[in-house]
């Protein structure tokens, strides 16, 4: 290339880039602005309560499963509460440990009906104290869950192994221990409560005692009160759990439910367990509702 034709070459690359340069910023200046996604939490963040709920969220210790539940917001305590009629029976499972809270359920001044483990160590002076004190006593029978035996079960229980004439023995043996008993419900059970063969057995010992049998509900297919029925055998089932998460916020939502179910069907069955905040919820509420028109019974007149 001569040296007259470089300037000119020169100038038109100068200018393309001038161009192009102009070309970009004004295009740059039209742009939408990119919106930028919010940052996710991180697995644990997304899992994480609001403060309230992370305070009242508890760990689930049942006698048949344990696992983390988050409870719904304690009601206001502010609001008007319904008032009618209905019976409710509290039964306590897991009695016999020890007799302090034998002695702080009876105080309360309502019914209720202790359900004994056998074997425990103070079994037969508790179940005095509640013949003492008017206390409804049934046997709490211990039998297998799922899982076992890594599940923990009493060297009592009942098993699915054992032969039919072992597990009448054991029966008998837990009524000779408590002889208040009137009757009797599961202790954990899962496993056993599903088998039909097992539990007639169970049953078949009850009715020749005249004995009642109130169904847990520790599996959602239990034949417990069905099996019942057709063997002859009075019996009911638990309609609500109140202690499945130790907060007595909680536990006393649990028994208004249970107070709502026996006014709508006009009757009810409860289970709970001899815990600090079971037994505080219990003695605000339980005279609370006497109060509003609900009957609290033994469990024994809630069987047919």
């Amino acid at each position: 290339m001569s040296r007259r034709g470089r300037p000119v070459l020169v100038l038109a690359v100068v200018a393309l880039l001038v161009v192009l340069s102009i070309f970009l910023i004004d295009g740059f200046w039209k742009m939408k602005p990119v919106e930028v996604p919010p940052a996710q939490p991180k697995a644990a963040e997304r899992h994480r309560l609001p403060p309230r709920l992370q305070e009242e969220r508890e760990t689930v210790v049942h006698d048949d499963y344990t696992a983390t539940v988050v409870p719904s917001p304690v009601e206001r305590h502010d609001r008007p509460r319904p008032a009618g009629p209905g019976k409710l029976a509290i039964v306590i499972d897991d009695m016999g440990k020890g007799m302090q809270e034998a002695r702080s359920l009876s105080d309360i001044g309502v019914p209720v009906t202790f359900a004994i483990i056998p074997g425990l160590p103070k079994v037969r002076q508790v179940a005095l104290e509640a013949q003492r004190r008017g206390i409804e006593t049934i046997i709490h029978l211990p039998m297998e869950p799922k899982g076992y035996p890594e599940r923990r079960l009493e060297e009592n229980g009942l098993l699915l192994s054992q032969a039919d004439d072992e597990i009448a023995v054991r029966l008998n043996g837990y009524f000779r221990e408590i002889p208040q008993a009137v009757g009797a419900n599961n202790h954990m059970g899962s496993a056993f409560t599903e088998n039909r063969e097992k539990m007639a057995v169970v049953l078949g010992v009850l009715k020749g005692r005249g004995m009642f049998f109130v169904d847990s509900k520790t599996s959602g297919i239990s034949v417990g009160e069905s099996l019942a029925r057709e063997l002859g055998v009075r019996s009911a089932s638990r309609a609500v759990f109140l202690d499945n998460i130790q907060n007595v916020g909680y536990i006393s939502k649990q028994i208004r439910q249970a107070a709502a179910i026996a006014r709508k069907r006009g009757s009810a069955i409860a289970i709970g367990h001899p815990h600090p905040a079971t037994i505080q919820a219990l003695a605000a509420e339980l005279p609370r509702l006497r109060d509003e028109g609900i009957t609290f019974v033994h469990v024994s007149s809630l069987v047919y």
